[in-house]
């Protein structure tokens, strides 16, 4: 049972990696730095942003504290590993929450900041790995509050 889990929980991480990352790379390859695309004219565009800090615009400039913090919280969630395998309804989101650490962190590393493009004008834009986190860290609270 716990090598089912492991694969299922690294199948969704490495599908939150892989779909961030290509994501990422068509922005970088078709869209200029802060050239923007409607989807949705004034409600949904693909902005091409490097964001040089966290959410929301935070920490800029702090890529080594960005890069260690995220490994930290990697880190600390494999670490727990074991703590978490029996408790099934938990396996969805802290995969998101891992792929989408992973998918920023590769960012960080090779390129010094995050490339961000979904653009809704009145939220500051983000990327496949942002929702993965966001959703992982909201699932997580909830089902804590529930339980």
């Amino acid at each position: 049972m716990k090598n089912k889990s492991i694969v299922f929980m690294s199948s969704i991480i490495f599908i939150i990696v892989i779909l961030d990352q290509i994501t990422k790379r068509l922005i970088l390859k078709y869209l200029s730095l802060h050239q923007s695309i409607p989807l949705i004219n004034n409600i949904l565009h693909f902005t091409h942003i490097q964001n040089t800090g966290a959410g929301f615009g935070i920490l800029k400039q702090q890529n080594t504290f960005l890069i260690f913090t995220s490994l930290i919280i990697i880190g600390v969630i494999l670490y727990n590993f074991d703590k978490t395998i029996n408790e099934k309804p938990i396996h969805i989101p802290i995969a998101l929450i891992l792929g989408g650490a992973l998918g920023n962190l590769v960012d960080r590393i090779f390129l010094g900041h995050v490339i961000d493009f979904i653009d809704f004008r009145i939220w500051p834009s983000f990327n496949i790995a942002d929702s993965a986190i966001m959703i992982g860290a909201l699932w997580l609270m909830f089902y804590f509050w529930k339980k």
